[in-house]
């Protein structure tokens, strides 16, 4: 415990003497600000979606270049998050927190007032970017300012019920301000946003101290882990439009492989400030926990999409119904990442990883019973309460799994990891679904709709199996939770 009080003291100018010493308020600024930035994050990946039509015909996009205006932004964020989780680690949390938004909000801007496909395009894959340095930096915010414990478990459900009402808001945003303003606003909305984050965060974010590190930046291992991302990504993506067959998959994926084996190999044994450090991977927590957080991704990611797909096609809602629609699933998952940390008290991490990827898993087997002739409360609002509840539990106790007993120096690395998983995760399972969606078409929509959710319901029990293989720390309510030796048995 004196090694720790000791190591607050020395980070004072990097932490803001933070760890357990700092006043509560200086606490929930720091919170909220962190949620802030994350919520514009996630909202922004699902925001245009139901604004596509509208900015097709304002902008003249084909429709091979319309679907850029989505791919554009979780390319470049999927690629660059390892890179932006290390740029906290070496050149600061605040300044790269700064970038960031700065970022963030300016491509927002500029993509707002776009005149042509071409400039939003562009600004789309910028605000991907200031989002890859955004996202890890965040979570290290509040990996760093709270010590491990009930007070981070609290903090980080707060996080994750920010992060799940973005990703369930989009489209009943994007729905609201398309149909009331304009598509622009999807975007221009981020920039006012921005500039209060930006305020807060020069007021609220204490300086940061100069590191031996600082601009050791593991160049080679940036450009593979990029590359290497990037391109599968991209492989994954064409997949869902030429089969996994076609000459642009097979590319990207080969590719892809390559590059993050070569990735690998450079972190192990050339590089001297390496982009990951093996000693992160080789933790059973870290490397567990993150194939834990690459299946949830497979999960929880494509539900948005098929379900906006089914009420749209199926039952015939519109942009702004389908929204609404959602908001069961935003408000039961919200409700859920908030009784986490209680319910963590009472089971322990790895016994909630598996109660609520169970829980979950019935929610998308419900769900896959629906058909063409399902009411709205049979049909989705019942499986909704079932599978955000599960969905709501289930990431914090994984999030505080991968970033406990980790090294304020390693935090945005591991930041930056979990976030790519994650992402990850979402983009293979979303284009597996599709293929078989696609499948299983000819049996109707129905059917189709039916193997997907019946496949999702599966990959949440293989959640669940998996989660066994987790070490079991002691509960947050243990004291023994935020000591070294605990963290190290674990």
């Amino acid at each position: 415990m004196g090694h720790h009080q000791a190591r607050a003291t020395n980070d004072s100018t990097e932490t803001g003497g933070r760890r357990g010493s700092a006043p509560a308020h200086g606490h929930a600024a720091l919170l909220w600000l962190a949620c802030a930035a994350q919520f514009m994050v996630v909202l922004d990946v699902s925001v245009v979606n139901v604004a596509l039509p509208s900015i097709q015909s304002a902008l003249g996009f084909d429709d091979a270049g319309l679907q850029w205006v989505v791919g554009g932004y979780a390319l470049v964020f999927a690629g660059f998050l390892l890179l932006g989780g290390r740029l906290a680690d070496l050149y600061g949390r605040r300044r790269v927190f700064l970038w960031g938004l700065v970022l963030f909000s300016a491509s927002s801007l500029v993509g707002g007032l776009a005149t042509g496909p071409g400039l939003l395009i562009a600004m789309r894959s910028v605000q991907g970017l200031g989002a890859a340095v955004l996202a890890p930096a965040t979570l290290t915010i509040l990996t760093t300012a709270f010590a491990e414990g009930p007070a981070r478990t609290r903090a980080l459900a707060i996080w994750t019920a920010v992060s799940s009402a973005g990703g369930a808001a989009g489209n009943l945003i994007g729905g609201v301000l398309t149909d009331a303003l304009s598509w622009r606003w999807i975007l221009l909305i981020n920039v006012p946003i921005g500039v209060v984050a930006v305020l807060a965060a020069v007021r609220l974010l204490p300086a940061d101290r100069p590191r031996e590190a600082s601009g050791r930046l593991d160049v080679p291992g940036a450009v593979l882990a990029t590359l290497g991302v990037t391109a599968v990504v991209y492989g994954v993506n064409q997949a869902g439009t030429h089969g996994w067959s076609g000459s642009t998959t097979v590319t990207g994926l080969a590719v892809g492989v390559v590059a993050l084996a070569a990735f690998a190999v450079t972190e192990a044994r050339y590089a001297a400030a390496p982009l990951m450090p093996p000693r992160l991977v080789r933790l059973r927590p870290v490397a567990v926990g993150n194939v834990v957080m690459l299946l949830t991704g497979a999960c929880f990611i494509p539900m948005w999409y098929f379900l906006s797909l089914y009420m749209q096609d199926v039952l015939g809602y519109g942009a702004l119904a389908c929204g609404i629609g959602f908001l069961p699933h935003t408000l039961v998952g919200v409700a859920a990442a908030r009784l986490a940390p209680a319910v963590m008290r009472r089971t322990g991490a790895r016994a909630l990883i598996v109660l609520s990827a169970l829980l979950a898993a019935a929610g998308f087997l419900w769900q896959s019973s629906l058909g063409e002739h399902s009411g709205y409360v049979d049909g989705l609002l019942g499986p909704a309460i079932v599978m955000s509840a599960g969905m709501g539990l289930l990431i914090t106790p994984i999030t505080t799994t991968v970033t406990s007993g980790i090294a304020d120096q390693d935090a945005g690395a591991a930041s930056g990891l979990m976030n790519t998983t994650r992402q990850l995760g979402g983009v293979v399972g979303l284009a597996a679904l599709v293929t078989l969606a696609t499948a299983t078409a000819g049996g109707g929509a129905d059917l189709s709709y039916r193997a997907v959710f019946t496949a999702t319901a599966g990959i949440c029990a293989a959640v669940a199996v998996l989660a066994w293989a987790l070490p079991a720390p002691p509960r947050p309510a243990d004291p023994a939770a935020a000591t070294p030796a605990s963290r190290t048995a674990g």
